[in-house]
């Protein structure tokens, strides 16, 4: 679910010249098929001819649930606002769909968008941003070397760039503490056909939740052990990857979060300083999981930092 950090952020960004006709309009596009699967983008900007810069969106979801649909209300109304378009991306979840997968779907999307943007949709194909929460955090910091041309800036709430260290490859005492999802029980929750989205009363959480139990998640969405196999898994942490053409970079995160480390964000802040590239880590002291619980003018201080910087850039 969107935070009110990112709501509020993306608030900031908005002027209040707006008029009903500058108004998103929301268009749904297939940008790839796979089998029978349509894997789909929303196209949210103005019905007008004016070339605007885009933020493409990634959801979060661990890459087990979630979809385009979850957009902050707010980021539409940067699009009217500000002048941008946005483009909210799916992509296909694990279990069913292995890593390589959905990183391919992400460069597609990003492909899709410089080739049919402009004309389709007056989009700068120059002018792109990539944002996202959490595992879209994550794969926000992955199309920073994985899509090329590499986006303009780079915007990761509570992202990761390491997926192979113990947070995530054993078992985690926080999610320990409650009860003990089997294996049988996990599986039932999730099945065997490639999806972009979770079905109607899905179950996929206790997925994730098992997995982050047993230290298995590396494991479930790669088919691939980083015990066994680490240099595999270098292609897809993207700390590992990090070059003087790595994009400028914003990090958000709180130092209370007990879903994603602060650890990441701020190894990752590390590791962009030492390759020389443009960032900037904004920490939460006592922030959670998404921020919600942080009081107002902390987060309010968080957004106007992270505001200056996306603007700069796109």
């Amino acid at each position: 679910m969107p935070s009110r950090l990112l709501s509020t952020l993306i608030g900031l960004l908005c002027v209040s010249t707006a008029t009903a006709a500058d108004a998103p309009v929301k268009t749904t596009h297939t940008y790839k098929t796979v089998g029978e699967i349509k894997i789909q983008a929303d196209v949210y900007r103005p019905d007008d001819a004016t070339t605007r810069p885009v933020v493409v969106w990634i959801h979060g979801g661990a890459l087990i649930t979630g979809n385009k649909a979850g957009v902050p209300k707010n980021l539409l109304d940067l699009c009217r606002d500000e002048g941008y378009a946005l483009v909210s991306i799916d992509y296909r979840l694990a279990p069913e769909t292995r890593l390589p997968e959905t990183v391919a779907d992400l460069r597609d999307a990003f492909e899709w968008v410089r080739k049919h943007g402009p004309k389709r949709f007056g989009m700068d194909p120059d002018r792109i941003a990539a944002a996202g929460g959490s595992a879209g955090g994550y794969l926000t910091l992955m199309a920073g070397f994985h899509v090329k041309p590499r986006p303009r800036v780079l915007a990761s709430f509570w992202g990761y760039g390491d997926i192979t260290t113990p947070w995530y490859s054993e078992p985690d005492a926080f999610y320990r503490k409650q009860p003990l999802v089997s294996r049988e029980e996990a599986l039932a929750s999730v099945g065997t056909t490639p999806l972009t989205g979770p079905p109607p009363q899905s179950r996929r959480g206790q997925f994730y939740l098992y997995c982050r139990q047993q230290g298995l998640w590396p494991v479930e969405v790669s088919g691939h052990d980083p015990r066994r196999e680490p240099k595999w898994f270098d292609d897809y942490c993207p700390i590992r990857n990090v070059s003087r053409e790595y994009p400028p970079t914003i990090l958000v995160h709180g130092t209370d979060d007990t879903d994603v480390p602060y650890s990441e964000s701020r190894n990752m802040a590390a590791r962009l300083k030492k390759a020389g590239v443009e960032h900037e880590l904004i920490t939460v002291e006592g922030g959670g999981h998404g921020l919600g619980d942080s009081p107002p003018q902390v987060v309010e201080d968080a957004n106007a930092r992270a505001v200056a910087f996306i603007r700069a850039r796109l």
